[in-house]
């Protein structure tokens, strides 16, 4: 039963307030749609805001991305880390939540866990790395809108459900729609790709969503001791094998040392 219900497009309506406040952010997120736009022109633009600026020259000098010291020149950096990841960074800024002052317990901890946990499985499921580490990091924004709109409730609920399928159907009782298709509206929204707005949908069920289901199964392994262990076999489609689990664990704690440093959450 839907107990306190969201009106979700009162909640979109509210990202495009916040999408007059920022811009830049805008004009990236809406320019890095056009198929035409190059690198020198998206750098242009993002030179706008120093912030933004600053964040994309990190994390292409980063420990993650391999090149640290060698990218000197904004066009290069957006090269490297690619228009999905320069778009997922302007979303964030687009949506508030980097300067939120109330969001869901462990929200960034678990952001950064899924970016990395993602990243690190994108190969197995023919996704880039820089790609699946986008929507792994843009995955949770769904929670700090419900979180907002019924700040009480969610609380107890994140304290009472685990991360992955467990919280996902807690939240569709309870709202009428999960944390990931929330994410995938307001992303439809902001013209995305089709296939991460896809894969968002799909992430309780369906093929689509088998890496973002996979990735939130690593996160929560890593976040939550008492968590009750699911196959990651299971989960990924047989792409990960049970086998491989540990070694993917340890792949991804290293990863999001590496990210959390990059980006500065």
């Amino acid at each position: 039963m839907n107990t306190a219900g969201v009106d979700v497009d009162a909640l979109l309506t509210g990202l495009d307030q916040m999408a007059s406040q920022r811009p830049v952010a805008a004009q990236i997120v809406a320019t890095s749609n056009n198929d035409n736009t190059g690198a020198t022109e998206l750098a242009a633009i993002l030179g706008a805001d120093v912030a933004l600026a600053a964040k994309v020259m990190k994390l292409a000098n980063s420990a993650y991305f391999g090149l640290s010291g060698k990218v000197t020149g904004l066009p290069f950096a957006v090269t490297v880390v690619g228009f999905n990841t320069v778009r997922a960074i302007a979303t964030v800024s687009l949506s508030g939540i980097d300067r939120a002052e109330v969001l869901p317990a462990g929200f960034w901890d678990t952001s950064i866990h899924l970016a990395a946990a993602a990243g690190s499985l994108g190969p197995a499921f023919q996704e880039t790395t820089a790609d699946a580490m986008c929507l792994g990091l843009l995955a949770q924004l769904g929670a700090a809108l419900l979180h907002h709109n019924d700040v009480e409730g969610y609380d107890q609920l994140v304290a009472t459900t685990s991360l992955g399928q467990e919280r996902f159907i807690a939240e569709t009782c309870r709202y009428g729609i999960s944390t990931p298709q929330v994410t995938a509206e307001a992303l439809q929204q902001w013209h995305f790709p089709a296939p991460m707005v896809g894969a968002l949908r799909a992430v309780q069920a369906g093929p689509e969503g088998a890496l973002l289901r996979t990735a939130y199964e690593v996160t929560a392994r890593l976040l939550e001791p008492g968590h009750k262990v699911v196959s990651i076999g299971g989960l990924s489609q047989n792409r990960i094998p049970d086998s491989q689990a540990a070694a993917r664990l340890a792949a991804v704690r290293a990863d999001v040392k590496a990210l959390r440093a990059a980006l500065g959450l």
